[in-house]
């Protein structure tokens, strides 16, 4: 892999002195571009472009909460107030409405999407001509939206207008990694690599790096990231995606190290501050992790962290609890699609684990029709496994473990299937692997992961 490799990641790197990057979060539930997408409405779009197109040097930074609430409030009450007298301002529309589309993630409020969109496609209104900014942040609305296939489009109309747009290959990159284009989605980065390396590029390498089981290349890029990151914001993103990444494969010491490097940077961040709670809860550290989790839930009720909370709670036994946050998920979940949020995806886990194995198969069904990538393989192949269905559910469970990555999740679920149907060894083996990489991948999980596997005659 050219991009691809981590070959050319350092050898940018060296010739530059050194570059920052941004990188894709690891939480493998819903939205997996989601931080990624919207970072790339404040560092590009909000940076400004001449009358041509022609982008102007931008803050390549991922501001981190509360900083970037503030920030952001500031940034939209300016827009604000330029369009109080310049009401025709196409560019301030744009900026405004990728604004907005950036304060959701902040804030976990969907109800910013719809005034996104109206922002965005006033500065349309204004000038379709040669506004690729707005178009670009419309592919961004789209992703934050699960809308892929529409983000595709737009990314690929601002090419038109403006094929040098850096930041718009990274939307481009993102669409298409969610569509399970991934050939498509490593040339879009090579692409925005060559014309801004930087945090948001060399994030995307890193994230499809370790989507081909090529860690030690993601783990590189992350560290160049950390060792050229400057803003306490800078440090504590790159301190997140590294203890994600340890997490992933097993090292709570490192994970630990790196989130609490972090905090020290951004105090009240909440992909730190889950990143902790996942640690303590894998140690056995049960009042440190349930404080963690309250207190990130309370920041930022995204769903998947209320149905991460709540598996917690079902792995103690504390069920009543559980429920709560279950319940939670669901009013979160109908606000998010009331607000155009089309996440089946997480939906698909918590009813293949805790709800009703027919309405599991729909939501992996839909969102598999969205997207055919190893997410939503995954999740389709457990919810089949839930519904008894495991000879249907295998080919998706492999197509999910099938590109490299070393995802603990996935190879559980497929050891699971393999094991429903009889198929001992293969079971036997995949399910070591998926221990082999991370014994504490869920609370809720790793311990059965465990137990089936000595049921089988135990590690190879």
């Amino acid at each position: 892999m050219k991009l691809g490799g981590v070959d050319r990641v350092e050898d940018d790197a060296a010739r530059r002195g050194g570059v920052t990057m941004f990188r894709k979060g690891a939480l493998i539930a819903a939205a997996v571009a989601g931080m990624l997408l919207l970072v790339v409405a404040l560092s590009g779009l909000l940076g400004g472009r001449d009358a041509t197109g022609t982008e102007e040097t931008a803050a390549q930074t991922a501001p981190t909460a509360p900083a970037a609430q503030d920030e952001l409030s500031r940034a939209i009450a300016q827009a604000q107030q330029r369009l109080q007298s310049n009401p025709d301002d196409y560019r301030t529309w744009a900026e405004l409405g990728s604004s907005y589309v950036e304060q959701a993630r902040v804030t976990a409020d969907p109800s910013y999407y719809p005034r996104a969109e109206g922002a965005l496609q006033t500065s349309l209104d204004l000038n379709d001509a040669v506004n690729d900014v707005a178009l670009t942040g419309m592919g961004a609305l789209s992703n934050a939206r699960h809308e892929f296939a529409a983000a595709e489009d737009w990314a690929r109309q601002a090419l038109v207008v403006n094929p040098a747009g850096a930041f718009t290959y990274g939307v481009l990159a993102d669409a298409l990694t969610q569509l399970g284009d991934y050939d498509g989605a490593t040339a879009a980065i090579q692409q925005m690599l060559d014309l801004r390396p930087g945090i948001p590029s060399f994030t995307r390498a890193s994230y499809n790096l370790e989507l081909h089981g090529n860690i030690d290349g993601a783990r590189n890029a992350l560290e160049q990231a950390l060792n050229s990151a400057s803003s306490p914001s800078d440090i504590a993103f790159c301190r997140t995606y590294l203890g994600h990444l340890s997490f992933s494969q097993g090292d709570l010491d490192g994970a630990s190290e790196q989130y609490d490097a972090g905090l020290e940077q951004s105090p009240t961040e909440p992909s730190l501050l889950i990143g902790q709670a996942r640690v303590a809860a894998a140690r056995g550290e049960e009042d440190a992790a349930l404080e963690g989790y309250g207190e990130v839930v309370a920041i930022r009720p995204l769903p998947e962290y209320l149905v991460e909370f709540g598996d917690y709670l079902v792995s103690l036994g504390r069920t009543e609890e559980a429920d709560a946050q279950f319940a939670l998920f669901q009013t979160t979940q109908q606000l998010f699609e009331g607000n155009g949020v089309q996440d089946q995806l997480t939906l698909a886990y918590v009813e293949a684990d805790h709800g009703d194995p027919a309405a599991a198969v729909a939501a992996g069904q839909a969102e598999w029709a969205q997207r055919e990538n190893v997410d939503s393989a995954d999740a389709l192949a457990w919810a089949l496994h839930s519904a008894g269905r495991d000879a249907e559910a295998l080919p998706y469970a492999q197509q999910a473990t099938g590109i490299g990555g070393k995802n603990a999740l996935f190879l559980y679920h497929r050891g699971m299937i393999e094991r429903a149907l009889g198929m001992t060894e293969p079971a036997r083996q995949t399910l070591d692997a998926a221990l082999d990489t991370n014994p504490y991948f869920s609370p809720l999980h790793a311990p059965q992961a465990k137990e089936a596997l000595a049921a089988l005659g135990g590690p190879l």
